[in-house]
This record gives C-alpha cells, sequence and structure tokens, in this order.
C-alpha cells in the first residue's frame, strides 16, 4: 500500500496502549483484554510499546508478544502503530524491522532523546530508518522528552523522505499546524499526542490524536474526536467538558502510573508499573477517582474484563 493510501487509514482516535504487569511479568490476558476492549468500543487505531506502555522497560521477548497480540486481535481491521524509536539509529531500525516482521502497519518514532543531535543529525537519523525498513513512519516530537524540538524546515524535508507519513506534536500548540502545513504535501498527517488539545487540534485541520486517556475512556474520546472531524463541535465540546477532569488527573504524575491506576479504578487491571516509576500519591489517586466515578455509568469497566475475557463473555 502507498503512503497516501495507508495515510487515509491512520487518523481519529489512535490508543496508546498501556502495558498490563502482575507480579513483575507481562500479564497477557490483561493486554488481550484490553485490546479487545478497545477495538470494541471503536477506536482507530493501536500504539504499542510508546512511554505510556513502558516501552524503555519491556524486553525484547515481551515487545514481541505485545504486538502480536495487537496485529492478531485487530484481525487487519484496525492500524497496528508499534513505538520503535530510540537515541540509537541502529536499535531504532532494529526494533523498527522486528515490528514490520510481526505485522505492524506503522512505526511511531520518537526524536533521539537525551544525546541532543542536530537538527541534520535527526535529518539522517530518519533517512536511515526510513530506508532500512521500508515501513510507514509517523514522528512524534516531544521536546519535553528529547530536550529537541523540530525547526519547520526540518519537518519539510523530513516530509519528503519516502515512507513518512506524518508527525505527532506533544506540544499541544495549535499554531503549529498553520505554522507546518504551508510547507507538507497534501496527504502528510499532523496528529497530537496530548489530550487536553485532541479536540481543538482536529477541529483546526489534524488528523488525529495518539491518546493515553483513550485507555480509559475509549467510546468517549473516539465520539468526540469523531464529532469534530464531521464539524459537529457542540457535541465534540460536550464530551470534552465530561472528560476534562480526567485529562487534568491523568497529567498530575507519570503517564502510565496515572493510567493503570484509573483502569484499576474502572477495571480490574493492576495498577503495577515498573521502576524507575512508582504508583500514583494518594492525593493522585484520588483526584483519579474522582474523575472516573462520572464515567463508570458508560459500562466502560464492565466491557471486556479480565473474567469476562477469560470466559468468552
Amino acid at each position: 500500500m502507498g503512503r497516501q493510501g495507508l495515510q487515509k487509514r491512520i487518523g481519529g482516535t489512535i490508543t496508546a496502549l498501556v502495558t498490563p504487569f502482575r507480579d513483575g511479568a507481562l500479564d497477557t490476558v490483561d493486554m488481550m483484554a484490553h485490546v479487545e476492549w478497545q477495538l470494541l468500543s471503536g477506536v482507530d487505531g493501536l500504539l504499542a510499546c510508546s512511554l505510556t506502555g513502558e516501552g524503555p522497560t519491556l524486553t525484547c521477548a515481551e515487545r514481541m508478544r505485545i504486538i502480536e497480540i495487537c496485529v492478531e486481535l485487530s484481525e487487519g481491521k484496525t492500524p497496528v502503530v508499534v513505538a520503535t524509536g530510540t537515541n540509537d539509529t541502529a536499535t531504532t531500525i532494529e526494533e523498527t524491522l522486528q515490528a514490520q516482521r510481526l505485522g505492524a502497519d506503522v512505526a511511531f518514532v520518537t526524536v533521539p532523546y537525551y544525546s541532543k543531535p542536530t537538527q541534520k543529525g535527526v535529518l539522517h537519523h530518519f533517512e536511515q530508518v526510513a530506508a532500512q525498513s521500508g515501513m510507514a513512519i509517523v514522528i512524534h516530537n516531544q521536546p519535553s522528552h528529547t530536550a529537541i524540538d523540530l525547526a519547520p524546515e526540518t519537518i519539510a524535508r523530513l516530509a519528503e523522505i519516502p515512507g513518512i507519513i506524518g508527525i505527532a506534536d506533544a506540544s499541544g500548540d495549535l499554531s503549529r499546524i498553520d505554522l507546518w502545513r504551508p510547507s507538507l504535501p497534501q496527504w502528510f498527517g499532523l496528529y497530537t499526542s496530548s489530550d487536553a488539545s485532541a479536540l481543538a487540534f482536529t477541529a483546526a485541520g489534524g488528523q488525529g490524536c495518539f491518546s493515553a486517556a483513550a485507555n480509559v475512556a475509549p467510546r468517549l474520546f473516539h465520539s468526540m474526536q469523531y464529532s469534530a472531524a464531521c464539524g459537529h463541535l457542540s457535541a465534540a465540546h460536550s464530551i470534552d467538558g465530561r472528560l476534562r477532569p480526567l485529562f487534568k488527573a491523568l497529567t498530575r504524575e507519570s503517564e502510565p502510573a496515572a493510567v493503570k491506576h484509573a483502569l484499576a479504578a474502572l477495571r480490574d487491571m493492576e495498577a503495577e508499573v515498573r521502576l524507575p516509576l512508582v504508583r500514583v500519591s494518594p492525593e493522585t489517586a484520588a483526584e483519579i477517582q474522582t474523575a472516573v466515578t462520572p464515567l463508570q455509568i458508560d459500562g466502560g469497566g464492565r466491557l471486556a474484563s479480565r473474567q469476562a475475557f477469560r470466559l468468552g463473555l
């Protein structure tokens, strides 16, 4: 499939999946149940092994199993995106090739972190990843984590590289759409990874959101994004208003820990995270509980729970 064809499939609500752990190990039953719930709730894509999924702590075997679960359960109907970016080009290529072999549709590749390469270095990094993998790539621009912010001219040059189909920005700065769009091909996707800006980003012409909050309220988040994309802004704003307390609560502490605590409150998923992350504080837990309690009336905690998945319900 060409990049223009694939681009049409990537958009809307793409859930940045958490990775369930139980007693220190990957909980494949909870992983399958969670992915199934997301798919049944109508999300438009699955993002595996990202920071929300504690990707840096996963073993190679765990990464493979998570990707296999997403690919198997999506049945080719929902795009599977895998976070493969590291601060090393060779490792990024290796992880991208692995995701491709396992049937993933798109690689989600962060701007290299920690070493703080120049804009030229970032450009060469993505050139090599795209050339050696041949996989569709969405770039993740997250300056708060990488200490690098891509310049508009760098993004324009990245869009010329075959295989790079879009960029997800984590800043929440809506002005970037107007800044970047004139120098980019029409098919090039612009996404956000900020839940708080998802509605406004879509209304301003963005293609979708890689969302942490969709783990907790997939059907509501999808409805909000769909309404915004269709121009039904009053409905979208109404849903956004219901989700605002959740967005705020999930950003109080580390995202994986906060999202898992919310899922523990709604369902029976363990809130376990891996060091250096720790469970949320009592204050954050209380705010999360207040935010998710109104969402329980939507049945989110009952569908595809661990027990129901085991029983085939």
